[in-house]
C-alpha cells in the first residue's frame, strides 16, 4: 500500500475533499467520459455543464450517436464550436459499432485507432473510466508537472511533455488511476492556475520546487503571443417570398459543411474603407446573381455586424441588404439554397452566424 507521504496519496486525498460536482463525474460509463473529455478539449467547463446533459439525453449511448445522421450531431453540437470534434466522435462512435459490437474498447491502443482520438483523450478515458494506469497529460498536468519539478520549458515543450507523461504513470501506480487522473486537472483547474496560482492551500507545496523558490507563476515559461490576422467579411440577407438565401461551407476547412449567409472576405489584415467594402459586396452580388446590373453604394444597407476570434484568425462579419432584387431563377442551386425565415434556426450556424441571426431575425 502506498504510504500515506507519497505526493499522489495526498493528492488523491485532497481531491476526495475538495473535487468539484461536475456531472461527468458522476459515471464510470466510459462512453458517458468520452463525451465528456471531447466536449472539454478546447472549451470552458462552464459551457460544457451546459451542453453535456442534453446531448447525452439526445444520445444516450454509442449507439445511438451511431445511428444519428451528422446533422442531427452538429446541430446538438451547435455552440461548442471546434466542430471537427463532433464529427469525429460522430466517426468513432459508427467504428465502435461496427468494429467493436458497440462496446468502447478498454485497451488504449484500439481506443486510440478511432477516429479524433489522441495520447490525452485515451489517457482520460482508459484511467478515469477502466482504472487503467494510462497518463492523461493536459494543459493543466503539464503546467503541475513544470512547477513541480521547476522545469523552465514551455508548454509547447517535448521535454516537459515527456516529463508530466513520466511523473503521471509514475504517480499513477501509486493511487488508483481513475482518482489521480481527476486528481491532477482538479488541482491545475482550481488551484495550480496559470495566474496567481494558490499555493498556499496546495496539498503538493512541501515538495514543489517553483513555490520553494517563490516563483510558481513563473512556470511554465511564456510563450509568444500568437498574432492572429483580422479578417473583414461581407455577408448578403437575401430575403424573398420564399425565404432566405443560404450556402453551405465547403466539405473541408474551417466550419466544415455549416451553414451561412453568402460572403466574401477581404484580405487577411486589410481594413476596407467604404469604397473597397462596396466594391467587394459588388463581387459577391455577381457571384451569387451572375453577371448583369449591379447596385450602386447607395443600395446597400447595414444590418447586422459581429465580431468572432477563432484560434487562428478574427472575423468581422458585416450583413448587408440591397434595395435592389433578382429573381431567384438566377441563382446557382448547386450553392445557394432558399430557406424560409421560420425554419432557419433548424440549420447548423458557426457561432457569428448564430449571433448574427439573432439580430436580423429580429428585423
Amino acid at each position: 500500500m502506498a504510504s500515506s507521504a507519497h505526493p499522489a496519496h495526498t493528492l488523491a486525498v485532497w481531491y476526495q475533499k475538495h473535487q468539484r460536482r461536475l456531472p461527468w463525474r458522476q459515471t464510470r460509463d466510459p462512453y458517458a467520459i468520452w463525451v465528456s473529455e471531447t466536449m472539454l478539449q478546447q472549451t470552458r467547463v462552464d459551457t460544457v455543464r451546459l451542453y453535456y446533459p442534453a446531448f447525452l439525453q439526445r444520445f444516450p449511448t454509442v449507439q445511438h450517436l451511431a445511428a444519428a445522421s451528422e446533422t442531427e450531431v452538429l446541430k446538438a453540437w451547435e455552440g461548442l464550436g471546434y466542430y471537427r470534434r463532433a464529427r469525429h466522435l460522430h466517426a468513432a462512435a459508427r467504428q465502435v459499432v461496427a468494429c467493436h459490437h458497440g462496446c468502447i474498447p478498454a485497451d488504449p491502443v484500439q481506443f486510440r485507432a478511432l477516429p479524433g482520438v489522441g495520447p490525452y483523450t485515451a489517457g482520460a478515458v482508459m484511467s478515469i473510466a477502466f482504472d487503467l494506469p494510462v497518463p492523461a497529460v493536459d494543459g493543466n498536468v503539464l503546467r503541475v508537472t513544470a512547477r513541480w519539478l521547476g522545469l523552465a520549458e514551455t508548454a509547447a515543450s517535448p521535454r516537459l511533455r515527456r516529463q508530466a507523461e513520466a511523473l503521471a504513470a509514475a504517480w499513477l501506480r501509486e493511487v488508483r488511476p481513475s482518482l489521480l487522473t481527476q486528481a491532477l486537472m482538479e488541482l491545475g483547474a482550481t488551484v495550480c492556475t496559470p495566474r496567481q496560482p494558490r499555493c498556499s492551500e496546495c496539498p503538493l507545496r512541501p515538495g514543489c520546487q517553483a513555490a520553494a523558490a517563490g516563483r510558481a507563476e513563473a512556470f511554465p515559461l511564456p510563450v509568444a503571443p500568437r498574432v492572429r490576422p483580422h479578417v473583414w467579411v461581407g455577408a448578403l440577407w437575401i430575403e424573398t417570398p420564399l425565404g432566405v438565401v443560404v450556402q453551405r461551407r465547403p466539405e473541408r476547412g474551417l466550419l466544415a459543411r455549416l451553414w451561412q449567409l453568402p460572403n466574401i472576405e477581404g484580405e487577411p489584415d486589410e481594413v476596407p474603407d467604404a469604397r473597397r467594402r462596396f466594391d467587394l459586396l459588388q463581387t459577391l452580388w455577381q457571384q451569387v446573381w451572375g453577371a448583369g446590373c449591379v447596385p450602386q453604394p447607395a443600395d446597400w444597407d447595414c444590418c447586422a455586424a459581429d465580431r468572432h476570434e477563432f484560434t487562428h484568425r478574427t472575423w468581422t462579419v458585416e450583413v448587408y441588404r440591397c434595395s435592389r432584387q433578382e429573381s431567384l431563377a438566377c441563382l446557382d442551386p448547386d450553392k445557394y439554397e432558399v430557406y424560409p425565415r421560420d425554419c432557419l434556426t433548424e440549420l447548423t450556424w458557426p457561432r457569428v452566424y448564430q449571433r448574427l441571426l439573432a439580430q436580423l431575425l429580429r428585423l
